[in-house]
């Protein structure tokens, strides 16, 4: 229901603040604790919730997120576990956005018209797939906002103007801004360089721009959040679920309630920046 992004992104150019968008791995470390993470998460201060497809090559991804997927994998995840992840959560709430966030093979070997027609029963919103430019949007941009999924898409430092309205064309939901060249969780974003990207975006579309890749505390949260629409933080969140956990990569009590702080603290930097 691509209309649940809408709403939301509404609601909060209403109350005048950024979003807070979090990854998570779904299956991370195993089924049962990474849907009670992200049941978790809405009450903490998340507006929209990224969940990762666990993938062998994550190849855009860095050593945290990876090893999340591997963790996951480990525990026994695939795309079927993954959707009853989502199906989970929507049986407790049915307002705040999901968007899977992944690579294409995993979509590819599930089916594409099968998977798009179980997301969306599942309750999923949007998808993110790193590894398919706008040149193949046949495969499953196009099949995915006829199904009624919002198609979101990387723009990166290196996305020029010229190149900017080819990935801006079938885009829905929102555009996520890549905030610095490289793999995940890699470097802190530079939040000059970044306004002036926001900028830049923006005239070229009127879609929320959200800004991910190297946000990892309130602080950073905060200034990230005075000029975008939104503030993504995942490898933040995969390092406290991974310090969180036992031998064997066993959850522990402290597991849920790490992320979840981690999250509230997150929040509460965001909603300070335009105060």
């Amino acid at each position: 229901m691509t209309e649940r992004m809408d709403r939301r992104f509404a609601a909060l150019r209403k109350d005048g603040r950024a979003a807070l968008v979090t990854f998570t791995m779904a299956g991370d470390p195993d089924e049962a604790t990474s849907l009670a993470i992200i049941k978790a998460l809405p009450k903490a201060g998340a507006d929209v919730i990224e969940l990762g497809m666990p993938f062998t090559d994550p190849m855009a991804d860095g050593p945290a997120v990876q090893a999340a997927g591997l963790r996951a994998l480990r525990a026994g995840a695939n795309m079927k576990k993954t959707l009853a992840i989502v199906r989970g959560f929507r049986a407790g709430d049915d307002a705040t956005p999901i968007v899977l966030m992944g690579y294409y093979n995993p979509i590819y070997v599930y089916g594409v018209e099968k998977f798009l027609a179980d997301a969306k029963v599942a309750g999923v919103d949007g998808l993110i797939v790193v590894d398919l430019p706008p040149e193949e949007d046949a495969e499953l941009c196009l099949p995915a906002l006829k199904a009624g999924l919002n198609f979101i898409r990387l723009a990166t430092p290196t996305t020029d103007d010229k190149r900017l309205p080819t990935v801006l064309t079938n885009t829905s939901g929102f555009v996520y801004y890549v905030s610095i060249a490289g793999i995940t969780g890699s470097a802190a974003p530079d939040p000059a360089a970044v306004s002036s990207a926001i900028a830049r975006i923006k005239r070229h579309t009127k879609l929320p721009v959200c800004v991910g890749f190297g946000v990892r505390t309130a602080e950073q949260a905060r200034a990230i959040a005075e000029d975008a629409d939104g503030v993504v933080v995942g490898s933040a969140l995969v390092d406290a679920l991974r310090k969180s956990l036992g031998p064997g990569d066993k959850p522990m009590a402290a597991t849920v309630p790490a992320v979840a702080d981690l999250v509230h603290e997150l929040a509460k930097g965001v909603r300070s920046s335009r105060v």
